[in-house]
């Protein structure tokens, strides 16, 4: 199997992983907090991964270890917190589609802090990519009302740190195998989401009551299979691609957040489809030139 359709295949199972994530927030917040949701994900991420940090950190420079932590803190912990609060406010279907923002600020945080050239024709492909997410965002008008704006500036801050993140681990950690960083970042970060949930009386909660599992269990499924489990693919996928390609899984977001929307009842029309065209033309032109 070559490259590309490896790439492909990273690809499709990120997009389908991480658009199924806000459904999974959205069902944690039915009786968890936010913070509690995030704190539980990251949590939930940084045990299942800690055999593989005890057996691996002796092989991290020291010098590296603030940064592996860094790229936890700025590429999971805060995001978690970020995006669990703004769905407090917003729909799961327009925290996914707003995601799509990340590409953008990879490009942006790239050439200012990075000192990232990025070809006219990459451009051209995110904004292809963009203008199709938009127009996804508009075809569906029930998105837009009864929602609070206010509510979406904590995903646009994500979307920033996601971008940095990329970027810092494209440069800084690019000879330190994928899963070696994914497991310590998210193990040191475990700390600091751990005390959140004993501040914040989580463990005070009657935590047998099957409301409380159900997101409990919902919290910690993000957090193996959208945290732990994701980010690894993700940073194989920016060091056998490119960082800008491996951003662009989040134009694939909404494809799978319109699916959650179809199974649990809600309309699917032809402009639709037709924005979806859109998006994977600029991800197939990014990619390409």
């Amino acid at each position: 199997m070559n490259k590309f359709i490896i790439n492909w295949l990273l690809f499709i199972v990120l997009s389908l992983i991480w658009g199924s994530s806000f459904i999974l927030m959205k069902i944690g917040l039915q009786q968890l907090s936010p913070y509690q949701v995030a704190a539980v994900r990251v949590v939930s991420s940084g045990l299942i991964l800690l055999p593989v940090t005890l057996k691996y950190i002796s092989d991290i420079p020291a010098k590296k270890l603030l940064l592996v932590f860094l790229s936890g803190s700025i590429g999971s912990l805060i995001p978690g917190f970020l995006f669990c609060i703004a769905e407090e406010k917003i729909d799961s279907s327009l925290a996914g589609t707003l995601n799509s923002l990340t590409p953008v600020f990879v490009i942006i945080t790239g050439v200012v802090f990075f000192n990232v050239h990025t070809s006219s024709n990459k451009v051209i492909g995110i904004v292809i990519a963009f203008t199709g997410s938009i127009l996804l965002l508009f075809s569906k008008p029930h998105l837009l009302v009864n929602q609070n704006f206010l509510s979406i500036f904590p995903v646009i801050l994500a979307t920033v740190l996601y971008g940095f993140n990329v970027n810092m681990v494209s440069k800084k950690l690019l000879h330190i195998p994928s899963l070696h960083i994914t497991a310590i970042a998210l193990t040191f970060n475990a700390i600091p989401a751990l005390f959140v949930l004993i501040f914040t009386g989580y463990f005070s909660m009657p935590l047998t009551n099957i409301k409380i599992l159900t997101s409990t269990g919902a919290s910690v499924i993000l957090g193996i299979a959208g945290t732990a489990i994701a980010t690894v693919l993700f940073y194989i996928l920016v060091k056998r691609a490119s960082v800008l390609f491996a951003s662009m899984v989040t134009y694939a977001i909404p494809f799978v957040a319109i699916f959650w929307g179809v199974f649990y009842g809600e309309s699917f029309e032809l402009q639709q489809v037709f924005c979806m065209l859109i998006i994977l033309a600029g991800v197939y032109f990014t990619n390409k030139i």
